[in-house]
C-alpha cells in the first residue's frame, strides 16, 4: 500500500501528515485524520494542560490493537520548531530530553506520528519537584466499576471540601475515576505524595469493603484502589481531553460533580462515557471544567489537619458500605457534602 504524505500549514508551520486513511480504531471505524482533526478542534481546551509539561508520547503505529510503545525522549527527527525540556531521570542515569506541546502544530506533528495517548508530569519542566496539583486515581477492580469510583470520588471530594479545598473529576478514558486538588503553590511532591497516601488509608479503615490503597491486584476484587502513588516526579498521568486506545474513540473527559453523583443514583456507567464528538460537542456548550486547574490557587494543608480529620470519624458517611455483590456492588446514601469554599494563597 503506497504511503499517502502530504505538508500542511498550521499556523505558519508546516508540517508533514500522512495515512490520513489509515484505521486506528478498527472497531469504530475511525482513522488517523479523524484523530489529527479531534486533537486540532480540541486543542484551545487541551493546549493549556499540555503546555510546559514533559510529555511522553504513547504511540500506536498500527492502531489501538496493535502493538504500542512510551516515547520519553523526544524523536530527533522532530522539527525543529517543536520545543523539548530536559529532565533527569534516576532509572537510566542521565538527562531525558522531553516533548513540550506549547501549540497546535506540535499537537498536530505528535497526533501524525500515530500518539494517540498524552501521558503528562504534574509538575512542569523548569520546576519538577514542584507539582501544581495533588491527583487520586480511581481504579475500579472488577466486578467494581466507574459506579463504584463515583462513590469513593463523592468520599474524596467531601474530605478536601471539609479542609477548605475544591477539586475537580474526569474520567479516565477507561474504566475509571481521576481526581484533581490544584494547588499552584510552593509545594513538592515529599508533601504531596504522604499526604496522598495517608488519604487513602484513611479511606480503606472508614470503607473497608469497598476501597483499598495496596497496589496488589489480589486485594482489588470489587473494590476501588484509590491510587496515591501517581503524586510523584517519575509518574505521568493521561493528560485531559486525551484520547484512549479503547475499542471506541474515548476521550479522558472533565465531569461535573453533578453528573457524578446521577451516574451514582441511575447505577449506570454509560452516563460517564465520552468519544471524541461527544466531548467536542460538551466544550462547545459548557467549556473547560478543567480551566480552573491552570491557575487556582490552594494550600495542601498539614497531614495532621489530615488525620485530625480521621480522628474526628469526619472523612464520611456514617454508613458503610456493603460489599459489592457478586455481579453488582451495593451503593449507600452518601452525607450531604460541606459546603466548599475556594481559598487562594498567594
Amino acid at each position: 500500500m503506497a504511503r499517502e504524505e502530504q505538508v500542511v500549514d498550521v499556523e505558519g508551520k508546516q508540517v508533514r501528515v500522512s495515512n490520513l486513511s489509515k484505521v486506528l480504531w478498527p472497531e469504530a471505524g475511525f482513522t488517523k485524520g479523524q484523530m489529527i482533526d479531534y486533537y486540532v478542534r480540541i486543542a484551545p481546551m487541551v493546549l493549556p494542560h499540555l503546555r510546559g509539561r514533559p510529555l511522553t508520547l504513547k504511540r500506536y503505529p498500527n492502531g489501538v490493537a496493535g502493538m504500542h510503545f512510551y516515547e520519553k525522549n523526544c524523536p530527533v527527527h522532530r522539527p525543529d520548531w517543536v520545543n523539548t525540556a530536559k529532565v533527569w531521570s534516576d532509572g537510566n542515569e542521565r538527562w531525558m530530553d522531553y516533548c513540550l506541546a506549547q501549540d497546535l502544530p506540535t499537537l498536530v506533528w505528535a497526533a501524525n506520528l500515530a500518539c494517540i495517548e498524552l501521558h503528562t508530569s504534574l509538575s512542569k519542566s523548569e520546576e519538577m519537584m514542584r507539582p501544581t496539583y495533588i491527583v487520586f486515581d480511581l481504579d475500579p477492580g472488577a466486578p467494581a466499576d466507574i459506579i463504584q469510583c463515583c462513590q469513593v470520588g463523592i468520599w474524596v471530594r467531601d474530605i478536601f471540601s471539609k479542609l477548605g479545598l475544591e477539586s475537580f473529576a474526569k474520567t479516565s478514558g477507561s474504566k475509571g475515576l481521576q481526581i484533581y486538588v490544584p494547588l499552584n503553590t510552593a509545594v513538592t511532591y515529599d508533601e504531596t505524595k504522604p499526604f496522598a497516601h495517608e488519604l487513602a488509608r484513611i479511606l480503606e479503615r472508614s470503607h473497608s469493603e469497598l476501597v483499598v490503597s495496596d497496589m496488589k491486584k489480589a486485594l482489588r476484587v470489587g473494590k476501588i484502589l484509590v491510587d496515591w502513588s501517581q503524586n510523584d516526579n517519575h509518574k505521568t498521568t493521561v493528560c485531559v481531553y486525551s484520547l484512549r486506545a479503547k475499542a471506541q474513540p474515548t476521550v479522558s473527559t472533565p465531569v461535573k460533580w453533578t453528573e457524578i453523583e446521577t451516574c451514582l443514583k441511575k447505577k449506570d456507567p454509560k452516563l460517564l462515557e465520552f468519544t471524541s464528538d461527544q466531548v467536542l460537542a460538551r466544550v462547545e456548550k459548557i467549556g473547560d471544567l478543567f480551566e480552573p486547574l491552570v491557575s487556582m490557587k490552594q494550600k495542601l494543608p498539614s497531614i495532621e489537619k489530615l488525620k485530625a480529620l480521621d480522628s474526628a470519624q469526619d472523612v464520611g458517611p456514617a454508613a458503610k458500605p456493603k460489599r459489592a455483590a457478586p455481579k453488582e456492588r451495593q451503593q449507600v446514601a452518601r452525607k450531604p457534602a460541606a459546603k466548599r469554599t475556594r481559598r487562594k494563597v498567594s
